[in-house]
This record gives C-alpha cells, sequence and structure tokens, in this order.
C-alpha cells in the first residue's frame, strides 16, 4: 500500500490509496490499467488508484486458492477462530479510520459509517462463535456425518455496503476451512483493501483470500463471472441487484454449484389506523432514506390503511421538509449525502418519469439538489457531488412499477387500502422485498402477519433494518445470516467408521502468514 497527496482542492479530506490486488498473499498489479475510486460527496478528492483486473488475474487468484486449501482446510477451528477474532481488534482499534474512508468513498454519512464497520466486527464475532457449534451429527447406526469445506469460494458483493455484505460471506468461508476469491465493487474497492489488510495484518495465510479489483460486466465482473463456467469456484455467493442475481444463479445453475444470493430488495410498512403514527413516521423516514435510499434493504412502499393514511400523510411530508441533506464529510449531521455514482443517478432520474407516466402523484421532489435551488436545509458543498431530493410518490398500486421495481434512491411510496387482506393480498402477490413491518396494537393481525406474509424479516412495530449476521433468513440458493449461513460454505460427508480421536494440533508447515503493518495514522 502507498500513499499520495491528494489533489489540492481535497487536502483537507485526507491522502489518497494507491492499492493491489492481494494474490497469494503478495500485493500485485493487474493486467489492464487502474481505475480510480473518487468520493461520492466530493469527485475532487481521489480516494484511491487500484487494478483493473483481466481473465489472467482472475485465474491467478483462483489458483492461489487452489492452492492454499490444502493446508488451509487442515488447520484447527481454533487458529481459524484467532485470526478471525484478531482481525476483529484490529478493525476496532481502526474503526474511525475505515469508517472515514466509507464515508469518502460512498457517500454514507459519519454513523452510517461506523455503523458498517461495526457490522463487519459483530460478524467476526458471531461466525466465531457459531462455527463452536458442533461441525457432527451421531446416528443411531454409529454412522458419523462431518461438515467439510467446499473449496474455492467466488464473492462478489455490492458497494453500497463494502465492509459489512462481504464479511457475512468471506468470514465463514474461511472458518470452515475455505479459501476465497473476492472482486470487491469497484464504486468502494479502497474499503475493500483495507478490510482485506485487516485480515492479512491478524496473520491469515497466503492464498486464503485473494482479491481482483476492476470495472463490473464491463471488465473484470465479465470475467469473475464467467470463472464460475470454467470449474474456479465450488461456491459462490453474491450481494447485489435481482437481475445480476438471476445471471449468477443461471451460472452457478449449470455448473450445479449452489449460490448464496442476497438480493435488493426493497421492503414495506402496513400502517393500520390503531398503529402510533408518530413512530411509524420516524421510523419511516429512517428506513426510507437511509443512505439516500441506495442500501441493499430499506423502505419502498408504506401502504397505508385508508382511515389514517391522511394524517400519516401530512405528518411524514412535513417530516421530510425538515430533513437535512448534504455533504456528509463536512456535515457529519445530515440525514443522507450524495448517489454513489452518476450512473446510479440517471437510474433514479428515470423513475422520475417512470412514475408520472404510471399516475401516480409526486407530493415532493423530483430535482436534484444544485446551487441554484439549495434551501437552509442543504449542507456543505454540493457541487462536485450528485445530491438528490427526497421523492414522495402518493396513489401507488401494486401493479404500477413503482411499487414492483427496485428504485434505488431517496423515494418512499403511499399506498391507501382498504382493509388488512387487501393489504396482506399485496405483500404476498409482488416483490416487496426481504424485509417488511406492520404497525398496529391488534395481537391477532399480528399473528396472520407474521404467517400469511412471505418477507425473509417480518418486523412489528419497529423499525425496518438491514439483516445481520445474526438473523437467519431464506435468501436465494443457501441461507445468507445466522447459523444455517454455513451451509452454503460446507458440504456434508457421512462416515461409517470414527475417525481418530485425536485431531491436528495446529495447520500443516506454511500455512501460518507474515502479519503486516498499515500504517493506519496516515490515512
Amino acid at each position: 500500500m502507498y500513499l499520495k497527496a491528494n489533489s489540492p482542492q481535497a487536502t483537507a479530506a485526507g491522502k489518497s490509496i494507491i492499492g493491489f490486488n492481494v494474490i497469494s498473499g503478495k500485493e500485485v498489479e493487474g493486467d489492464l490499467s487502474m481505475i480510480q475510486s473518487k468520493s461520492a460527496a466530493d469527485q475532487r478528492d481521489l480516494v484511491g488508484m487500484f487494478p483493473d483486473s483481466g481473465e489472467k488475474d482472475v485465474a491467478k487468484a483462483a489458483k492461489a486458492a487452489a492452492d492454499a486449501f490444502q493446508s488451509w482446510s487442515t488447520a484447527t477451528a481454533a487458529t481459524r477462530e484467532g485470526l478471525v477474532q484478531l482481525t476483529a481488534a484490529i478493525l476496532d482499534t481502526h474503526r474511525d479510520k475505515l469508517a472515514r474512508i466509507v464515508t469518502r468513498e460512498i457517500g454514507m454519512t459519519p454513523r452510517e459509517a461506523l455503523a458498517e464497520v461495526q457490522g463487519a466486527i459483530d460478524a467476526c464475532t458471531f461466525f466465531c462463535a457459531e462455527t463452536r457449534r458442533t461441525q457432527s451429527r451421531t446416528f443411531a447406526s454409529g454412522a458419523l456425518a462431518y461438515r467439510r469445506p467446499v473449496g474455492v469460494c467466488g464473492i462478489l458483493a455490492t458497494g453500497s455496503s463494502p465492509l459489512a455484505a462481504p464479511s457475512r460471506k468471506i468470514l465463514p468461508a474461511i472458518l470452515c476451512g475455505n479459501t476465497v476469491v473476492w472482486k470487491p465493487s469497484d464504486n468502494a474497492p479502497a474499503a475493500a483493501y483495507l478490510l482485506l489488510r485487516a485480515l492479512l495484518e491478524a496473520g491469515l495465510p497466503p492464498g486464503v483470500v485473494n482479491t481482483v479489483n476492476g470495472r463490473g460486466r464491463a471488465g473484470c465482473g465479465k470475467h469473475f463471472l464467467a470463472g464460475i463456467d470454467k470449474g474456479h469456484f465450488q461456491s459462490f455467493s453474491f450481494v447485489g441487484s435481482t437481475s445480476l442475481g438471476r445471471t449468477v444463479g443461471e451460472l452457478c445453475g449449470r455448473n450445479l454449484i449452489l449460490p448464496s444470493l442476497d438480493l435488493t430488495r426493497k421492503g414495506a410498512m402496513v400502517i393500520l389506523p390503531d398503529a402510533d403514527l408518530d413512530q411509524a413516521v420516524e421510523d419511516a423516514l429512517r428506513a426510507a432514506f437511509a443512505q439516500a435510499g441506495q442500501g441493499t434493504t430499506g423502505l419502498a412502499n408504506i401502504l397505508l390503511h385508508q382511515a389514517c393514511a391522511e394524517p400519516f400523510r401530512q405528518r411524514f411530508l412535513d417530516r421530510v421538509a425538515q430533513l437535512e441533506v448534504g455533504n456528509p464529510m463536512t456535515d457529519a449531521e445530515v440525514a443522507y449525502g450524495p448517489m454513489i455514482n452518476a450512473r446510479s443517478a440517471t437510474a433514479f432520474r428515470e423513475h422520475w418519469e417512470m412514475g408520472q407516466a404510471e399516475g401516480a402523484t409526486l407530493l415532493t421532489g423530483g430535482e436534484q439538489w444544485i446551487e441554484a435551488n439549495r434551501t437552509s436545509q442543504v449542507k456543505g458543498n454540493i457541487g462536485h457531488g450528485i445530491y438528490m431530493q427526497a421523492c414522495v410518490w402518493d396513489g401507488v398500486k401494486p401493479d404500477m412499477g413503482l411499487f414492483r421495481h427496485q428504485v434505488l434512491g431517496p423515494t418512499v411510496n403511499l399506498c391507501p387500502f382498504g382493509d388488512f387482506d387487501e393489504a396482506l393480498a399485496w405483500l404476498q402477490d409482488t416483490p416487496c422485498g426481504a424485509v417488511t413491518a406492520l404497525y398496529t396494537k391488534d395481537q391477532g393481525l399480528m399473528g396472520r402477519f407474521k404467517r400469511e406474509g412471505k418477507a425473509d424479516i417480518a418486523n412489528i412495530n419497529t423499525l425496518i433494518e438491514d439483516p445481520e449476521a445474526r438473523l437467519t433468513y431464506t435468501g436465494q440458493g443457501t441461507r445468507p445470516g445466522g447459523q444455517p449461513a454455513l451451509d452454503g460454505f460446507t458440504r456434508w460427508q457421512t462416515s461409517n467408521q470414527e475417525e481418530p480421536e485425536s485431531s491436528p494440533a495446529g495447520p500443516a508447515a506454511g500455512t501460518q502468514g507474515q502479519a503486516i503493518h498499515t500504517d493506519w495514522d496516515s490515512l
């Protein structure tokens, strides 16, 4: 890792990181040119430069992982856990530095960035505890069944969660004895690079986790996915859009690989007349507009009983008008910051026309914040980032694209309904997301909501939140989160002969990595 001075206009943001791919424990350049990671908050800020990798880089990383698998898979559970626990300590020590990089790179507010770092730390702690649970089963016949690592795991995760999301994949993979090839998002290579360096600082052996940086579908991402057909991976995990998730699922299916897919699906909130409207308003505000609506989960549709639609609508619009939006690097208390990149901003603009064409009513929003239209609610320098006004649509129905499609950005739909059965039918018939919530005091309806709804996580009178490492939910393919997450990184082997009582005293010779040093204080 090298650090260099930033541009004169962005000196206060911090230095620029010159990073590398990591293959067999060594930092190496890619076959192609370099990509730049510029701050979402201020494009003048060069957060880092990283390799734009090609087909040969992916093949080298896969070979390194395959070569490391034999020794790492025989390491003791205590050895693996010790390295992950030390990684958690390193992340905790440098959480403020790492959170600032996340804020610079993808525009999270400092509060959100610290939560992102904590998500990675929590994943370390949780999966260490889960892998201590029994990894074998004994049958009445005397046969034994054991969890075995599957081999080389490919991991591709969204840049909107550059630490927590990949940690929920990488950590259970390596704790189960697998090795990893990880392609970080080109939206957040610097944060990913520092996460990997924390693992290496902890002494992770060469080749256990390898990275190939680069662009998405048109670049390294294309070659990375092609590695499924080439037999590079025995397991594949993806966190991101439904459209790309379908491609990953098809590739894995024809190669008889069971994928682990955590797909971006916005959630829904159902509000009944007896609900605490003040609480519902505050929860909806945070769920809809956190991270400028670009998180892997969030709130898209607010289903409002007609008897409480008007009072909720007015209170909600009043609170939206009070939202402080702006540059999170200079104004830490803003509710949300910029769009991650220009591509995301273009897709968000397109939804304005879609909603109006479908007959929905735009109650507020519909423009980008610029110097000419800014108000007192807009904070900091917004001239070198893309900052969108919060959108609230009314009269949205289940057959509309607004209701059914993923729209990443600060927007939410108000959807009036007549009775609970109608609202439940809407949830059952549409892709309303992995997370839903019901606000009511009726215990009977609470039970029906949990039993009859199809969401992975059904909250009652509480905030819709991103899934945590400890929460088990369905996902697509193997189950992400919780103890079942280990199923995606292990295979069961049954033996009719007992294994020797003694187990290896430690990893095979040469599997302990030499810890590196990261100059965190200079970031």
